[in-house]
């Protein structure tokens, strides 16, 4: 844009005076750019939020039925049980010493160690599940401070609103917000990783 046609010339010594030409070209370009910079990095959050919310819940179901693997299966003691007590009542019937009939390995009093590759499977799984949900949560704090970035502009004088928007520029790279955006796909990618990782581990000791 011809900003020489578009903005009157200042006067001398008065280039940097409220409504200066210098500040409406300022504010003309910073608004495109802005509105550019913030869609881009909605879009990108946008499709790292819904993808980070399907693998978590995916995720959770994975880990709901391992997880039950770490403690002592109940159901598979309570038939164990019955089956030495059914195993003693024949005994008893056939006239058979009861110490003729093996024990159950599998009692209340019975220590219980889960299988290792179980552990580094629920381990993995549930970092996994734990850096999914971070990213989504990066993400939403993320987008809410680029909402409020956009909004409520200050008004008054041209040199005000851009004095104020280029200290929220500044502030966006000293919180590393650019950073973040960046960082979080890096998460979703590793998360990602260990669940492959915690698969792989599971699908070999099948």
């Amino acid at each position: 844009d011809d900003y020489e046609a578009k903005y009157p010339e200042d006067e001398p010594f008065h280039e940097a005076d409220e409504n200066a030409r210098v500040w409406h070209v300022y504010m003309e370009h910073a608004e495109v750019d802005d509105a550019k910079m913030t869609a881009d990095m909605r879009d990108a959050l946008d499709v790292l939020l819904v993808f980070a919310g399907l693998f978590a819940s995916v995720l959770t179901t994975f880990v709901a039925q391992t997880s039950q693997q770490l403690s002592p299966d109940f159901a598979e003691m309570t038939a164990s049980l019955l089956f030495e007590a059914n195993a003693l009542q024949r005994a008893l019937a056939a006239g058979m010493p009861p110490d003729s009939v093996p024990h159950s390995p599998l009692s209340p009093e019975s220590p219980f160690v889960p299988n290792s590759s179980i552990v580094w499977v629920n381990a993995l799984w549930m970092v996994s599940l734990t850096l999914s949900l971070s990213a989504a949560l990066l993400a939403v704090i993320v987008k809410q401070w680029l909402r409020r970035y956009m909004e409520n502009r200050p008004t008054g004088s041209v040199r005000e609103r851009a004095r104020v928007r280029q200290f929220r520029f500044l502030s966006l790279w000293q919180w590393h917000v650019f950073s973040l955006v960046g960082g979080i796909p890096v998460i979703v990618h590793i998360s990602v990783a260990l669940f492959l990782a915690g698969l792989t581990i599971l699908l070999a000791s099948l």
